[in-house]
């Protein structure tokens, strides 16, 4: 068992320990929930990998609640996702009915400078992550750029959802420290309609598209060759892309090396779930112990490999302490990162 799944199960062991003293809280809840619907808002469009993960959980965490209630996907897009991170933060109900996923990304914008992230990452109040991740660039099979050393010297037309999101992110990070030949379109609702519009030749290809996605939702793709996969971006490599250069490899500096870890820190959270701040402690705790459970449930992690969605979770109080260490990153590191993923007024 590596050390991840070690701090998981050790973590969830703890939070069973607590629980036991919360007796009459989940007595309390139960009633609460029981007919109850549950709202979990997820920042992108439908069909796409943060999509299809909190389907997941919407199927499986509600046996795992007392009173089992029902949860709902509902799909509030805009600006990277940004907008539900800022509607969690300070709209959303706070009695435990509503749930929120939104880009990986975007807990680090405060961090990064970004206009308009108006809010303190470390109060939300982190459920957990069902999985780390790992990105890419990738092309369309008649694109002329067929290699990392082709992304560096050829014009080459990316999709993007808003400054907050992965592909936009990971396509500035691409262009801004390495001098790529990248044109980002921005402004698709979701990976999805990048990937179609990848199809529909209205764009060469997407940066910063999660490789579980990729593999999950397009792996014919991989399959029949329709795509070329140029790069990866995670601290270890994939080994589903045997060959593919990673970012931190190409790294010409100590510093640019450090640069690209701090921009690589949101794949660890990437499957990441919260409750608005402010709600009630019993409600969170129970929640919590819910989705911790869940990550565990024999039908769910059998559903997520039949669908071939990758299970590495973190609790949410592994979350907060992924943020906390992120926050204490130097100042000069920081600001090298906030000029090449083009935070920023």
């Amino acid at each position: 068992m590596d050390r991840r799944r070690r701090g998981f199960v050790w973590a969830l062991c703890a939070a069973l320990w607590f629980g036991a003293g919360t007796m009459a809280w989940a007595d309390d809840n139960a009633g609460f929930y029981a007919g109850k619907t549950i709202s979990l808002l997820v920042g992108s469009s439908a069909g796409g990998g943060y999509d299809l993960y909190a389907r997941l959980l919407a199927r499986h965490m509600p046996g795992h609640i007392p009173g089992h209630p029902t949860i709902v996907v509902q799909n509030m897009t805009g600006a990277g996702t940004l907008r539900l991170a800022l509607y969690m933060y300070s709209v959303a109900a706070k009695d435990g009915t509503v749930i929120g996923s939104f880009s990986r990304s975007v807990p680090f914008a405060p961090l990064m400078g970004l206009p308009g992230a108006n809010f303190d990452p470390m109060k939300y109040l982190w459920l957990g992550s069902i999985a780390t991740a790992s990105w890419t660039c990738i092309a369309w099979k008649d694109s002329p750029v067929r290699s990392w050393h082709d992304l560096l010297t050829t014009d080459f037309t990316v999709g993007g959802m808003g400054k907050t999101s992965d592909p936009d992110v990971y396509a500035r990070l691409v262009t801004n420290a390495f001098n790529a030949k990248i044109k980002l379109v921005t402004g698709y609702p979701g990976t999805d309609d990048i990937a179609l519009a990848v199809q529909r030749r209205e764009v060469d290809g997407i940066c910063g598209y999660s490789v579980n996605s990729l593999f999950a939702t397009h792996g014919d793709w991989i399959a029949d060759r329709q795509v070329t996969v140029l790069v990866q971006g995670a601290l270890k490599p994939d080994p589903r892309l045997p060959g593919v250069p990673s970012i931190l490899d190409e790294a010409t500096s100590d510093s640019q090396r450090a640069m690209l870890r701090l921009a690589l820190a949101p794949q660890a959270m990437a499957r990441a779930f919260v409750l608005p701040p402010g709600t009630r402690e019993d409600r969170v705790a129970t929640l919590r112990q819910a989705f911790a459970e869940t990550m565990t449930d024999p039908a769910f992690l059998a559903e997520a490999k039949g669908r071939g969605l990758d299970v590495d979770p973190l609790t949410g109080e592994q979350v907060l302490a992924l943020l906390k260490d992120a926050y204490a990153t130097p100042p000069d590191v920081v600001q090298q990162a906030q000029k090449v993923m083009g935070y920023g007024p």
